[in-house]
C-alpha cells in the first residue's frame, strides 16, 4: 500500500503532477480544468502545430478560450509540449486520443497501443494511468494492462489503472465539463479511490463502478441509446413525408407528453465520433463473443443512409421545380458534422457533397468555420455569401445549422432553401424542410 497511499496524499494534497496525452477535445479542456484546480498539467501531443498554436494563444477548440490557456501557461500551471519524458515525472496519467473506425467498420485502436506503449517506457511506482478513449469492453484489462506490465512493475500494488470514459459534448456551454458526473472503474477498489479523488477535485458527482468493463460499456450504452433513437426518428421521417404530414409537427405534438416520451431530431446524417462510430465498437464486441446486436446494427443502417435519402429529396424538389437535374448548382450550408464546432469528423455533409458530385451536380459550399475543404476527393473553397451569389443556385441545401448565419437574409435572397435541420420553422414558398 506504499505507493497507494503516497499517491493519495499527492491528488488530495493537489501535489500531483499530470500529464493529459492528447489535446483534442476532450484532452484539452481536462487538462485546463486540472490546471486551474491547482495541479502542475502537461498537456502531452505529437502534433507540433497544437503545442504552438496554444503557446501562441491560437484556437483550434471552439469550447476553449485563447486567454485562459495562454494565462495558464504564464502561471506555470499549465505546460503544452511533445516532449514525452514528462511521462516519468507525472503522478497522473490519462489518456484522451481518438479512437476511429478503419474503413471496414472495425475498431482502430493503434492511438490507444502507441500511447501505453510510450508511457510503458516511463512506468515508475506510484502511477495512476487512466484511459479516457472509448474502445471496446475490455480494451482497460486486455490491452492496455498487459502492454503496461511488460515495465515489470505489478498492477495495483506499483501502479494503478482505471478507466473513465469522457462525456464531452463540443460546443454545449450549458453543460461543461465540471457539471458532467464521471464514471470510474479501476482493476480494483484502491486504482477506482484514486480516480475518484482526482476527478473529484473539478467535477461535482463521481460514480464509482465495480470493473473497467462497467465503465467501458455504460459509455457505450449511452451512445447507442441516442444512435438508435435517432434512427428510429429518422425513419419516422421518411414515414411521415410519404405519409404527407410534417415530421417536426408530430415530434412538437408527442413531447407534450410529460413522461413516458423523450424527443429526438431527424437530420441530414451523423457525424462526429460518439454516435456514428462508438455503438459500433459494442457491435464488433458482441460479433467477438459470438453475439449478434441486430438493434445497433440497423440503426448504424439507417443514420447512414440518410445522405442518400437526402439528396433524393432534393432530387425530387428540383423537378417539381422543372429545374435540370444535371449541372444543377448546389450551395451546401454548413459542412462540420455539428453546429458552430469546428469538427468535420464523419461530417454527413461530406457524405452529400459526394453523392451530389457523382450525380453531376456543381457543388459550392459556405461554411463560417471552414475555409477550405479538401478530403479525399472533395477540393473546395468556401464562397462568399451575397445576393449576388446566392442568385446563382437553384438551391441551397441547408445541412449544418451554424448560429452566426442570417438565416432570414438567406431566404430573401435564394431561390429554394431545403432545410434538412428545421431552422425555418414556419412555411415559405421558397424553403423545404427534411
Amino acid at each position: 500500500m506504499e505507493s497507494f497511499q503516497l499517491l493519495k496524499t499527492k491528488i488530495d494534497s493537489f501535489q500531483a503532477k499530470v500529464t493529459v496525452v492528447g489535446l483534442g477535445y476532450v484532452g484539452l479542456p481536462l487538462a485546463l480544468a486540472l490546471a486551474k484546480k491547482g495541479y502542475f498539467t502537461w498537456g502531452l501531443d505529437k502534433n507540433l502545430s497544437r503545442i504552438e498554436k496554444l503557446k501562441k494563444g491560437e484556437q483550434y477548440i471552439v469550447d476553449v478560450s485563447p486567454k485562459e490557456v495562454l494565462a495558464l501557461i504564464k502561471a506555470k500551471k499549465f505546460f503544452p509540449t511533445i516532449e514525452e519524458s514528462v511521462l516519468g515525472e507525472s503522478d497522473v496519467i490519462i489518456i484522451c486520443v481518438p479512437t476511429p473506425l478503419r474503413k471496414v467498420k472495425v475498431p482502430n485502436i493503434s492511438y490507444i497501443i502507441e500511447a501505453t506503449k510510450t508511457i510503458g517506457r516511463y512506468l515508475r511506482k506510484a502511477q495512476l494511468v487512466i484511459l479516457e478513449s472509448t474502445s471496446f469492453p475490455g480494451t482497460t484489462r486486455e490491452v492496455v494492462l498487459p502492454l503496461l506490465k511488460k515495465s515489470k512493475l505489478k498492477e495495483e500494488k506499483d501502479f494503478f489503472l482505471c478507466f473513465s470514459p469522457e462525456r464531452v459534448n463540443p460546443g454545449d456551454r450549458k453543460h461543461p465539463l465540471e457539471k458532467i458526473p464521471k464514471i470510474v472503474g479501476g482493476l480494483t477498489p484502491a486504482s477506482s479511490s484514486l480516480a475518484k479523488a482526482l476527478y473529484s477535485k473539478i467535477v461535482k458527482k463521481v460514480k464509482v463502478v465495480s470493473s473497467p468493463e462497467v465503465a467501458e460499456t455504460s459509455k457505450l450504452l449511452e451512445n447507442t441509446f441516442r444512435l438508435i433513437n435517432i434512427a428510429l426518428v429518422n425513419e419516422f421521417l421518411i414515414f411521415c413525408h410519404k405519409l404527407g404530414i410534417s415530421v417536426w409537427e408530430v415530434i412538437s405534438s408527442a413531447k407534450t407528453k410529460p413522461f413516458g416520451f423523450m424527443p429526438f431530431y431527424p437530420g441530414p446524417g451523423l457525424g462526429g465520433h460518439c454516435i456514428p462510430c462508438d455503438p459500433l465498437y459494442l457491435s464488433w464486441k458482441a460479433k467477438k463473443i459470438g453475439f449478434k446486436t441486430k438493434m445497433i446494427d440497423l440503426a448504424s443502417y439507417i443514420n447512414h443512409f440518410m445522405p442518400n435519402y437526402v439528396v433524393k429529396r432534393l432530387e425530387e424538389l428540383l423537378r417539381q421545380r422543372k429545374v435540370p437535374l444535371k449541372n444543377a448548382k448546389i450551395l451546401i450550408l454548413g459542412v462540420t458534422y455539428k453546429r458552430d464546432v469546428k469538427d468535420l469528423r464523419e461530417s454527413p455533409a461530406l457524405d452529400i457533397i459526394k453523392l451530389l458530385e457523382k450525380e453531376n451536380f456543381k457543388v459550392s459550399y459556405y461554411d463560417p468555420l471552414i475555409p477550405y475543404l479538401k478530403i479525399n476527393d472533395i477540393n473546395l473553397r468556401r464562397v462568399s455569401l451575397n445576393k449576388t451569389t446566392l442568385k446563382k443556385y437553384d438551391c441551397l441545401l441547408l445541412v449544418t445549422d451554424h448560429s452566426r448565419l442570417n438565416y432570414k437574409f438567406l431566404r430573401k435572397n435564394s431561390r429554394l432553401i431545403f432545410d434538412t435541420r428545421n431552422v425555418y420553422k414556419k412555411d415559405f414558398p421558397n424553403v423545404e424542410r427534411l
